[in-house]
């Protein structure tokens, strides 16, 4: 009797992707966005994305002096506000952006202990602000300038761009395929999933991307870190860099944290802790690289060319086609399950695994 192999089914958290990539940010949108951006016109990208626009650069200038006004200015300029929304946080079971979000872009050194940065904004869940979202510079603690009715108006630590601007900065987009664990050593190796949790997580990348955040935070030599793995879990894990020709490494901590200190740990971003969901789409074979945005097909092509060619990732399945209603799609009924076939089994090395 032939051996058939069992095929694997789409979580919902896959599906639910799948519905964002069709249906959230439809090709019009991108295409205009593009456009404007191309022409210099980086407030007009910004209204075609569904973007408003909070800020004044002159305002900025006169508060904060030129060098950091035309630094905003620059950064502003390579904004692909298009690419931005596409790689925003959101929230199951529909897709829609996470509400109540200030996310940091960009950090700038202000005169005085004053740090600002360009952050993007979502409205509160209350608010019914069709999807859109609010561009600002938040002057630090104290900003008197920040949104009253906004839950949360500070920078939020677990969902952060600033490092990672090829997420949203047309010139760095390139560089998704090596930051994501496309391409490249060490971000190449499979992703891992810790203990107990069915979530892909990015373990072979968190020392690398580790090494980022704690250069940000001005210890070039390692140091504790934490990881987010549910909303009253978290890893504790202490990076190991030895010197800059060494690769960097995690391990758990060598001695016990309090609680205290534990919670005022550097937070590895979302965006570095998790595989990327294209990337997930593409090896289930759930989305096409044409229906990616430009900039993300562009960047992941060559890793999703390889993959095929390797046989990881089939044909898209056709799955029933969801109906739009109020403008956001309907989930579309699950796929039937084939006889034999298994969902997978959860990993049950360390939180860290071997690829840290």
């Amino acid at each position: 009797m032939a051996h058939h192999p069992a095929i694997a089914i789409p979580t919902p958290r896959l599906l639910m992707w799948q519905r964002v990539r069709q249906y959230a940010e439809p090709p019009s949108m991108i295409e205009t966005a593009t456009a404007r951006r191309a022409a210099g016109d980086w407030a007009g990208a910004c209204a075609a994305a569904r973007i408003d626009v909070d800020l004044d650069v002159r305002a900025v200038r006169d508060r904060h002096g030129t060098d950091l006004a035309t630094r905003l200015r620059a950064d502003l300029r390579r904004l692909a506000p298009d690419l931005l929304r596409w790689h925003m946080p959101r929230i199951a079971p529909d897709g829609r952006l996470r509400p109540g979000l200030t996310l940091s872009l960009a950090r700038y050194r202000g005169s005085g202990t004053l740090t600002p940065q360009l952050v993007v904004r979502t409205p509160p869940a209350r608010a019914d602000a069709g999807q859109r979202m609010s561009l600002a510079l938040w002057d630090g603690p104290g900003d008197r300038a920040a949104p009253g009715n906004h839950p949360h108006p500070h920078p939020d630590r677990r969902f952060r761009l600033d490092l990672h601007p090829h997420l949203w900065d047309a010139g760095r987009s390139g560089e998704l395929a090596r930051r994501c664990g496309a391409v490249g050593a060490p971000y190449g190796a499979p992703p891992d999933r810790p203990a107990g949790h069915g979530d892909p997580w990015a373990v072979a990348r968190w020392a690398a991307e580790a090494e980022h955040l704690l250069r940000a935070e001005g210890r070039s030599r390692g140091g504790a870190f934490s990881v987010r793995l549910g909303a009253r879990n978290h890893a504790v894990l202490e990076l190991v860099a030895p010197d800059d020709n060494h690769v960097p490494t995690c391990r758990p901590p060598s001695g016990a944290l309090s609680r205290q200190r534990a919670a005022a740990l550097p937070v590895l971003p979302e965006v570095a802790a998790r595989v990327l969901p294209d990337l997930e789409l593409l090896r289930a074979g759930l989305v096409a690289p044409e229906r990616l945005h430009p900039l993300v097909a562009a960047a992941l092509a060559p890793a999703y060319r390889s993959a095929r060619v390797a046989g990881t990732a089939p044909e898209p399945r056709r799955w029933h086609r969801p109906t739009a209603r109020h403008g956001w799609p309907v989930p579309p009924p699950s796929p039937p399950t084939p006889t034999g076939s298994s969902a997978g089994a959860r990993s049950t090395g360390s939180p860290c695994g071997t690829g840290c």
